[in-house]
């Protein structure tokens, strides 16, 4: 299967370097931003607004932020820490300061990776409101070796606007049924390649594939905030999702070159989590399993109570589980062409099982006679075709009750293989859809 796409030469790993840069929280300038460099590559994204303030469940659309500066210098004036170096050094959501404190007083703002002691970890506090700088144990240590009646000036410029807004982006790829595959990812951590900014531009490319496509369901690609944002984006679109959605991934962490992971719905047993866990059972058999205790992103949101979603998280290395995960480490070096290559095959894998996981019933009764249809060897020797003892399978167990994923389950072939033996079964008139999930 060929796995590499670009977009007018634009492919996976450059468009998340063009995203990598962009400062983003939760809300924000960096949230638009980056929804306009998607929309590049992605024309028929539209964005919204939701303003801050707003009731969405049992949450509330927090205060608009952006940040601007961030930086700690010494009386000579020298930047011990910039925010335009690295725009991890500022607490998500801190509040502004400018002021000059001892040290004493300082290292109380201070946030590190203890056991990283090389690393700008990525913290944050949207519902509290704090002062703080992320920083590497190094960095700290310099900054404590002037001593504690070591006077900096510790500047944050920040601002909170309750008149602002969140924003999200969406777009929808039509069907021949209005039944929908959902695709979500996020928008909101900044200068994380793996954790932030291969979801995105991985459905962005996904989407162009799935555009030159034949569909037979409807695609749904979100790009939103985490957590808030799908809190937000679930408020209004709860109706529809409940009536059309019946599958969906949240793809987070799939640009790196690991193990893949799959992160089950709340019961582990619907098309999402069938369809996921066959290809990388057969594709990658070393897969990470996770059940829904160990979720973590958006998947939380779209399984809770109440909204019943059938949406797995589909990841390389699992978020949470990598060393880099939510510091500086995680930068552009962490992800590569052959790690987006192979999440995207993946996920055209599993989209080409969806499109074809069908009830099928042979039409004949008895074992057809494939010699006559030049699907069967016309001489006959000791030890068959394994293609062929493959068919003969499928065969067995198209009786009707058996989708897909099913017979590829019991005969132990992976159900992307099986599309190209029902298909030659159905130019021979030997196949019948019988029941097409709902």
């Amino acid at each position: 299967m060929v796995s590499t796409l670009n977009i007018d030469g634009k492919s996976c790993y450059s468009i998340a370097s063009e995203l990598y840069p962009v400062f983003r929280s939760i809300t924000g300038q960096g949230v638009r931003d980056t929804l306009y460099i998607l929309k590049k590559y992605a024309p028929m994204l539209t964005t919204y607004s939701v303003k801050s303030g707003t009731e969405v469940f049992d949450w509330t659309v927090p205060p608009e932020w952006n940040c601007y500066e961030c930086y700690i210098e010494d009386a000579d004036g020298n930047r011990l820490i910039d925010f335009r170096n690295n725009g991890l050094h500022v607490l998500g959501y801190s509040c502004p300061v400018d002021k000059w404190m001892k040290y004493s007083e300082l290292k109380n703002y201070l946030y590190v990776q203890s056991n990283q002691p090389d690393v700008i970890p990525y913290v944050t506090s949207y519902y509290e409101k704090r002062i703080g700088f992320c920083l590497s144990v190094r960095q700290m240590e310099k900054l404590a070796s002037y001593g504690e009646d070591y006077e900096f000036h510790a500047v944050i410029k920040s601002e909170f606007n309750p008149d602002g807004v969140l924003n999200y982006g969406e777009f929808v790829l039509e069907g021949e049924s209005e039944k929908e595959i959902l695709i979500s990812t996020y928008i909101c951590h900044p200068f994380m390649a793996n954790n932030e900014c291969s979801g995105p531009a991985l459905s962005v490319v996904l989407a162009n594939y799935l555009k030159s496509q034949k569909r037979k369901y409807t695609y749904r690609f979100v790009f939103i905030p985490e957590t808030i944002g799908s809190i937000t984006y679930i408020s209004q679109k709860l109706d529809v999702l409940k009536k059309n959605v019946v599958a969906g991934f949240v793809l987070s962490c799939v640009g790196d070159d690991n193990a893949y992971a799959l992160v089950r719905t709340r019961y582990g047993n619907t098309l999402s989590d069938r369809v996921m866990e066959n290809v990388l059972r057969f594709d990658a058999p070393n897969f990470r399993n996770c059940s829904f205790l160990e979720r973590g992103s958006d998947e939380r949101q779209y399984n809770a109570p109440g909204v019943d979603l059938p949406v797995c998280g589909f990841c390389r290395s699992k978020y949470g589980t990598f060393p880099e995960y939510h510091t500086s480490k995680d930068d552009l070096s962490y992800i590569s062409e052959k790690g987006f290559d192979g999440a995207l095959n993946v996920l055209k894998k599993a989209i080409a099982v969806i499109e074809n996981n069908d009830y099928y019933r042979i039409n004949v009764l008895c074992e057809p006679q494939l010699g006559k249809r030049s699907l069967y060897p016309t001489i006959s020797q000791k030890g068959v075709h394994g293609h062929v003892m493959a068919m003969r399978n499928f065969i067995a167990y198209a009786d009707g009750k058996n989708d897909l994923l099913d017979i590829s389950n019991i005969i132990g072939i992976p159900a992307f293989d099986l599309i190209k033996i029902k298909e030659k079964l159905a130019e021979k008139g030997l196949l019948s859809v019988v029941k097409e999930r709902k």
